[in-house]
Parts: C-alpha cells; structure tokens; sequence
C-alpha cells in the first residue's frame, strides 16, 4: 500500500515545552539566545499542537491522509535525556497514536528531529560517542509503550542537516562552529542509528528506516575542478550518511584531506549498517558547486537560476527529485524501498497555487522515478501546518493549513483541497 502522508516535527508544533514534566532540549536555549532565531521567535507555543492534537488528527483525517509522520521529544520522554523516564511525556504520545489509528492514519514515528535533551548537549552532545547507547535506550523505551500500534519506525531525520547547521556552522541548536571538525557527530549519529535499530528489532518493530536529506549535485560546468567540487560535496552531503547503512563503509575523504572519518571503532560500521525496510528521503533542490575560490573547503556554492523559486529562495527542480531517485537505485545494489519523507515549498497565502504547482511537479517526477524502476513505496507533503521554521522563526510557511499563530485558528489553504483531491484519485495508481 502507498502511503500518503503528511509531516511535523515536535519543535516546530508542540509548543507546551515546560509542561507535564518536559526537559528543556537544546532548541529551547538556542532559540532563547539573543540573534540566534529570526526576530527573536522560540518554539514555547508554536502551533500549540500539545493540546490542539485532535483538532490537528481530524484535519489529517478529511484530507484523507493513510499515514502521518511525526516526532517524539527526547525530553517530554527523558527530561534529562536518560535515567527516569516522564510518564506525562509518553502519555501525550500515547493519546496521538491512538487518535491516529482511530481514523485508519498509520502512525511514522521520527525518534530524532534535532531537539537533543539540553542535559546531554550539556555531556558533550553528538560530539560525545556515549550519546549513541543513550539515544538506543531512548528508542526502546519509546518502542515498549508505543510499539503495539506503530509499524514504521525513522530513527534519525536528516543528520548531514544537524551536523552541518548544528555543529559546523553554527546556524542552528546547539551552535556549535567546529567546521571539519564536527565529522564526530556524522559517526555518532550514525552509530545512534544502528544502536536503535536493534533496540527497535528486539521490541518486535515491522519496519525502520532513517532519513536523510539528499541533493542533486551539479558542477558549474564540465571543467576537472569543478567537477571534482561537486563530486567532494557529494561525498559530504550525500555519501556520507548513506553509504554506510547501505554498504558498511564509509566514502573516500581525501578531498577533505581526511585519511578516515574519526571515531571509529571496531565493528562499528557492522553496527551502523544493521539491514533497513526502507531509506527515508527528504528532498527540496539540487546543489550546484563550482571549483573553491579559498582554502577552507574543496568546493563552493555556485547558485542555480532558470527556476522559479520558493518564499526561501530555493529553487524549484521537480526533475530533480526523479534525478535523485534514479541515481540512489544506480549506485546502491541494496538500495531497500524508499519513502520521501519531506518535500514541499515556503508560500505565503491561503490561496496557495505555487504550492500546488510545486507538489504536482514533484509528483509527477515520482512517478517517472516509479516508471525507471525505483521502488518508491510514500509521499510525506512537507508539512500539515505552518510551523516554527527553524532559525527563520514564523516567517517560513511551508504548511497546507494556515495557521494564525495569534489565535492558533487552522485554516486550509488550496493545496490541501488539491492534496485531497490527489490521494483520492491516486490511492490505486502509486
């Protein structure tokens, strides 16, 4: 059966982040930071989805979604990240999953989308390998209470992101601008992963999988040097987190002058490459690279242009989607089912026709993926809601619903009215 879905994340919508026990998560100091987010915007309300999650579940259930991908809160869980567990927290989790399978939607459970519990960052974060044990831990106990129900399980959303904007650059929690020197936190997250896959095995899950931001990666022409810069981004952004679930091994990178990624260990990579039921995949744009103009990285952003562009200036390349699609199959011989996880634009308006425009184009170049022999099994329109889009607070609107974050009143857009009319027509032909 395809799933057709639709996505959030538990920073970006619970708000309620000092009730019923929750610990503080490193969003929460980050965003409380002077400069740090867009206007000064924090995730304490947010879509007030931690009380509002009926109303949000019915408007899932009119659009006629099957699936519903969300996640957990380390620290409405674990307020300290490990050690007693917040009954509350687990409670909350319950009641959605409940609500969710009282209206036939399939519940997708993302253990981490970023919101690392502020004790564990406070230990040393993902630069700190012990995280990965605490981070299985958490998966099982979130698996003995909420397993009976949820079938799909994401252990990690987009680590290249978190690592790179997290730890590298600086640009979102924890802030942290340790550049190249961040390449721990790829190892430990991924080690996290396969940690809490087999900690999801042993609770009876159906099927897992992780989720990774992927690109296209275009050089800026045929010139060696600029290919050679894309092939180097590719390996960072795309390699990196894929092939070791995949293959066992990590990319070649000598083009970051790096004999090995560092922290590995023996039996490692036999870890991280526990078999998947399927590989998320999130995608937004291509990447277009150009030969480095200085020192301090084997490549440099060169723009695409010729395509219209959403409310956040990324450009919009449907084809784009199926070019990923296609070359994941060609270099993966165990490529398993993949499922895009997140995909949708920034636009403001309740009468939304570029985001309708954006989601039939995507569509459509899933299909033709379809077509080429790419086993691709759901669609996740990035997102329900309009949210708190990270560092640019509330002024990013990528949801099919408005919301009025004054009033908290929802209100759908035309593209969910599109949506709707998209599932119903596409349930027997995906």
């Amino acid at each position: 059966m395809f799933l057709w879905g639709t996505a959030t994340a538990a920073y970006q919508i619970e708000g309620a982040v000092a009730e019923d026990g929750r610990g503080p998560s490193i969003w929460d100091t980050f965003a409380h930071e002077p400069g740090r987010v867009r206007d000064g915007h924090t995730g304490d309300v947010a879509c007030d989805h931690y009380h509002r999650w009926a109303e949000d579940v019915e408007l899932m259930a009119a659009l006629g979604v099957n699936a519903y991908r969300f996640s957990v809160a380390w620290s409405r869980v674990l307020p300290y990240g490990r050690g007693v567990v917040n009954a509350k927290g687990l409670d909350f989790y319950d009641r959605l999953v409940d609500g969710l399978c009282a209206k036939g939607i399939a519940p997708a459970l993302t253990l981490f989308h970023w919101d690392l519990p502020q004790a564990l960052e406070d230990e040393g974060g993902w630069m700190n390998r012990d995280i990965s044990g605490y981070f299985a831990d958490y998966a099982a106990i979130v698996a003995e209470r909420l397993g009976d129900r949820v079938k799909l399980w994401i252990t990690l959303n987009e680590p290249f992101v978190h690592m790179v904007y997290g730890y590298a650059m600086g640009t979102h929690a924890p802030g942290k601008t340790l550049f190249l020197e961040a390449l721990p936190v790829a190892h430990h997250q991924l080690l996290g992963h396969g940690l809490a896959v087999q900690a999801l095995r042993a609770a009876g899950a159906e099927q897992v999988l992780i989720t990774n931001n992927c690109t296209p990666v275009w050089a800026a022409s045929d010139a060696p040097e600029d290919v050679a810069a894309a092939d180097a981004y590719d390996v960072l952004h795309n390699r990196l987190f894929n092939d070791p679930v995949l293959t066992g091994t990590y990319p070649d990178m000598s083009p970051f002058a790096i004999d090995e990624v560092p922290g590995v260990r023996p039996g490692d990579l036999e870890t991280i490459a526990q078999p998947l039921d399927g590989l998320g995949i999130n995608y937004y744009n291509p990447t277009r690279l150009a030969a480095p103009s200085t020192d301090i990285l084997p490549f440099e952003d060169a723009g695409i242009t010729g395509y219209p562009t959403t409310a956040f200036g990324w450009p919009v390349v449907p084809d784009g989607l199926r070019e990923l699609l296609v070359s994941l199959r060609t270099r993966y011989d165990t490529l398993p089912p993949v499922y895009i996880t997140e995909n949708g634009c920034s636009h403001d308006g309740l009468d939304d026709q570029f985001r309708v425009d954006y989601l039939d184009g995507h569509l459509k170049a899933l299909r033709q993926a379809q077509a080429e022999g790419v086993d691709v099994r759901g669609y996740f329109a990035w997102s329900l809601l309009d949210n708190f889009e990270w560092a640019d607070g509330y002024h990013q609107r990528f949801g099919l619903v408005h919301v009025d974050f004054d009033t908290q009143a929802r209100t759908p857009k035309s593209s969910y009215h599109w949506f709707r009319s998209q599932i119903r027509t596409g349930r027997n032909s995906f």
